[in-house]
């Protein structure tokens, strides 16, 4: 069965954006993966198609509506078991591991928000997962729901010519990716490391983990600290 992405958006323009090229649109092309957009305002019932209120209690900027949202959802996802994502500054951070999960279902259900965000109430009720792409703040939901669809797709049985290659990269087995290295043997003084000609491949492995535990302690050690609480918990 093919993965099958819905988005629910004020901006349906926005998709597939880059992921109409290179892998994942030729994946698409092939039928490995669909995406439908929802247009939110469709579910709007005032003339002028309002879709966001003034905050309760006050402040700045404008907040989704539940009641529009939600029937938005239910359109998109009755008799559905699809997760359903809201893409937000404050949910949990997106992660591979996470990643590889959503990869081995059916598809998944991606809510965009604008504004100042979402009326909590529909987040409860309708059991919107929030979700992360870092700690910073997007205009909207879009640019974030593409990241998540392309680190989904790239996985996706099949995707990438060489399924191994998404064994070997940040993040995997908890670790950032090691160094990598191509012709020519020497650019302007910088050799290629010796190890990576000996054709030793035991060695270039250990050689390969090692320089990923060195990048990770330097950049990420918080990855390694992780990966300590696991094994010993």
């Amino acid at each position: 069965m093919a993965f099958r992405a819905s988005v629910l958006t004020l901006y349906p323009e926005m998709f597939p954006g880059h992921l109409g090229f290179s892998l994942a649109g030729k994946a698409m092309e092939r039928g490995q993966w669909s995406l439908d957009t929802v247009q939110i305002r469709d579910f709007a019932t005032d003339r002028h198609r309002t879709v966001d209120d003034t905050p309760a209690g006050g402040g700045a900027g404008m907040v989704l509506k539940p009641d529009i949202l939600a029937r938005a959802i239910d359109s998109a996802s009755e008799n559905d078991t699809r997760p359903r994502l809201l893409m937000s500054p404050r949910g949990r951070p997106l992660t591979q591991e996470r990643v590889r999960v959503l990869a081995a279902g059916d598809g998944v259900i991606i809510v965009c928000g604008r504004f100042e965000g979402v009326d909590q109430r529909v987040i409860e009720a309708r059991g919107l997962e929030e979700v992360s792409i870092g700690d910073c703040v997007l205009s909207g939901g879009e640019p974030a729901a593409l990241i998540v669809l392309d680190a989904i797709i790239r996985i996706l049985p099949g995707v990438m010519g060489n399924d191994l290659s998404g064994l070997h990269e940040s993040f995997e087995g908890g670790l950032l990716e090691h160094p990598h290295y191509t012709r020519p043997q020497e650019w302007e003084g910088r050799e290629i490391p010796a190890i990576l000609a000996s054709g030793n491949h035991g060695a270039i492995e250990k050689w390969r983990h090692q320089e990923a535990v060195r990048l990770t302690q330097e950049r990420r050690p918080d990855l390694l600290e992780k990966a300590k609480s696991k094994k010993n918990g």
